[in-house]
């Protein structure tokens, strides 16, 4: 953060002292009474005021009557006060203070009040995130980014909700960044690791624990202390797993494996999941109590076929650095209609494909790298191609319709960068028919684990 210009209003040295240790990165200009404080606010030019309520021996709130005049000068004015009963508090949101905290937490309260006050100076500047940072059009869409952006200097845990290739994970880090806290934004995706190696992935393992564990290694967990852990694809995570992380998360305390001894980590989390949490629940695959805990506020995003509007602004950032691309009027009305299942993923390689193409790119060309999905709940609609039925004639049915599996499989997995899970999940498929499947043709040994 910048260095802000800031006016502390108090009495008590003791108290003034306290400030100044809490906000030494930046300006701070002090008064003890209110005649001083008058003359400051009025020849000053404050970014925040500290207002003590009560200002010398007198019980008439005085700190109360500055309150219109930093409103006046534009100031975000904040009181800060022993006295915390409803009647107070009531009265100096009237006379115009921007938050009321308690005294005697100054070290967490300020840190949150400078990083609420950074976190409304960038809401200013939407239109800069939108074209920037989180490039989209729609209103919905900028909408919810917004209502998020309220929530990134809290500690309430923050639920993304998509599909894949919408955006979750650079929210996330967008929310983290907006934050204001000091540590590392730490990502896991939950559907990459067997329950084991995600316990170990998370909490860390000490030398020995088990076999392979050669030296001891920090967990997430420890990884994202004073900072936050993005934990991507919480759906797929078993209940075993969901028990010791919610114990984590309500304590902030964990064991690593192999350890007796508890380490102490300040996470905030954000989490994000492709799919239904309520049919999760109701299945019994989500524990309730856990998802309690991970969805204080929840973000939706929308798939990039209900965001038309948005895919040439991305098509233009994600060649801003490179060679800008022309296309044809008909290829643009080929590439809004196109459903875009892999959504701003699949955009982003379409995009790298179409980059070696000369001139105006032409119909013929988006068509060689998009076919056009077409709706499956339309029963009218032929999925048969005149190469396929040859196949069949030649091959016989059975091994046609298992060739045609693995070129569906192995595409799904280069869209979800290899992640078994998410193509079993997308692909609504078996382990036993995905790990068969792998093994005819992909060349692996078809193993489960």
């Amino acid at each position: 953060m910048h260095k802000l210009k800031i006016l502390v209003i108090e009495d008590d040295k003791l108290a003034q002292a306290v400030m100044a240790k809490h906000l030494v990165a930046h300006s701070v200009d002090f008064a003890d009474n209110k005649t001083a404080a008058l003359k400051l606010i009025k020849n000053g030019s404050y970014n925040l005021y500290f207002v003590d309520l009560k200002l010398g021996k007198d019980d008439d709130f005085s700190g109360l009557t500055l309150l219109p005049s930093i409103k006046e000068r534009g100031g975000y004015a904040v009181v800060m006060s022993s006295s915390d009963d409803e009647e107070t508090v009531n009265k100096a949101y009237a006379f115009g203070c921007r938050d009321f905290y308690v005294k005697g937490n100054e070290s967490e309260n300020v840190a949150l009040i400078l990083a609420k006050y950074k976190h409304g100076n960038t809401l200013k500047n939407a239109e800069d995130i939108f074209s920037t940072e989180f490039i989209t059009r729609d209103t919905e869409t900028r909408q919810a980014v917004l209502d998020a952006f309220k929530y990134a200097p809290t500690g309430i845990p923050l639920l993304l909700l998509g599909p894949s290739g919408t955006g979750k994970t650079r929210l996330a880090r967008l929310l983290h960044e907006r934050s204001g806290r000091e540590g590392a934004f730490v990502a896991i995706n939950c559907s990459a690791y067997t329950e084991d190696l995600l316990e170990a992935e998370l909490f860390g393992y000490r030398k020995g624990a088990f076999t392979g564990a050669q030296e001891n290694r920090k967990g997430k967990l420890a990884q994202a202390d004073r900072g936050t852990l993005f934990l991507d694809e919480i759906g797929s995570m078993s209940h075993n797993m969901q028990t010791k992380l919610l114990k984590a998360i309500e304590e902030r305390v964990f064991y690593p494996v192999g350890s007796d001894k508890p380490e102490h980590s300040d996470f905030r989390i954000i989490s994000a999941t492709l799919e239904n949490l309520q049919k999760l629940i109701s299945n019994g695959k989500l524990r309730f109590d856990f998802f309690q805990r991970i969805h204080g506020y929840t973000v939706s995003l929308k798939p990039l076929c209900q965001r038309k509007d948005d895919i040439f602004p991305l098509i233009a950032s994600l060649t801003k650095t490179g060679k800008r691309m022309s296309f044809s009027a008909d290829a643009k009305a080929f590439l809004l209609e196109h459903k875009w299942p892999g959504n701003i993923r699949e955009l982003k390689k379409f995009v790298e494909l179409v980059s070696a193409s000369e001139g105006v790119i032409t119909l013929a060309t988006v068509q060689k790298y998009l076919v056009q999905a077409v709706s499956c709940e339309d029963e009218r609609v032929s999925l048969l191609t005149d190469t396929q039925y040859a196949c069949a004639l030649k091959l016989g049915l059975s091994e046609t319709l298992d060739r045609m599996a693995w070129e569906i499989i192995s595409r799904n997995l280069q869209e979800n960068d290899g992640n078994k899970t998410r193509t079993m999940d997308q692909l609504k498929i078996s382990t036993r028919a995905l790990y068969s499947t792998i093994k005819k043709y992909g060349g692996e040994d078809g193993s489960e684990n």
